[in-house]
């Protein structure tokens, strides 16, 4: 069967590593090239269907992600290698008690929760002002089946240009989004260029803070790397197993 050809998008190196690891143990994965980023190749291994993954470390905050992924896409098509799903991955922040210490989050939309309009009544989402999209929703039989296989919550992940911290504004924030599971800061920018060029979207969290006041001391991020990382493996599993492309 052919090749299932991921595209993995994360802030930084080291979560991207973890996802990588997790694809593929057997081997370090290669350097590809895509200009001005950071990328990886996977060997791809699988039966009956191989996974095989470009990883770019695309930096932090939606912008960056939106360029690094549609400059992979972009390169992807020209190249003549079209990508079955993109996915936005990493850590994050929980929202307690939905997604604790520990846990893993399948995002089944892709909030922008902070991109809109301060008013005196309160905040408006940038669709709301009649300027665009604040969701995304992700592959949702593939995410339903993700989430099963991980036993992870499957709910809204937000985007945020601001990370929270402070019990107020994750008080706001919880209160405009009541069903989100957990905060991240790409999702959305990844989601903006999957859309863009028709690719299916997931988004994958494992949570090394609470949303709140910010406390260093209690983040657990060599842990939610760890998760990150036999996330991916069992990731590889759900698709060597699943439907053939494309993931809707």
């Amino acid at each position: 069967m052919n090749a299932v050809r991921l595209l993995v998008v994360t802030a930084v190196t080291a979560e991207r590593d973890a996802a990588a690891r997790g694809l593929d143990a057997t081997a370090p994965p290669r350097p590809h090239p895509l200009p001005g980023h950071r990328m990886v190749r996977t060997t791809g291994h699988g039966v009956p269907r191989p996974v095989r993954a470009d990883l770019v470390a695309a930096g932090v905050g939606p912008a960056a992600a939106a360029a690094a992924t549609g400059a992979a896409l972009t390169a992807a098509a020209l190249w003549r290698e079209p990508y079955d799903l993109v996915i936005a991955a990493g850590i994050a922040g929980g929202f307690a008690p939905v997604a604790d210490l520990g846990g893993v989050v399948v995002a089944d939309r892709v909030v922008a929760a902070d991109l809109g309009a301060e008013t005196a009544d309160g905040f408006l989402p940038v669709d709301a002002l009649g300027f665009g999209t604040t969701v995304h929703t992700c592959a949702p039989r593939l995410g339903a089946a993700v989430a099963r296989a991980l036993g992870a919550v499957h709910a809204p992940v937000l985007t945020v240009s601001t990370a929270t911290g402070t019990t107020e504004s994750a008080a706001a924030l919880r209160h405009r989004h009541q069903d989100a599971a957990a905060e991240a800061m790409e999702g959305f920018g990844v989601a903006e260029a999957a859309a863009a060029h028709g690719v299916p979207l997931l988004e994958i969290r494992t949570v090394s803070n609470t949303v709140g006041a910010r406390d260093r001391a209690a983040w657990r991020i060599p842990e939610a790397l760890a998760a990150l990382r036999d996330t991916f493996a069992v990731l590889r599993t759900v698709l060597d197993r699943a439907a053939p492309p494309p993931y809707m």
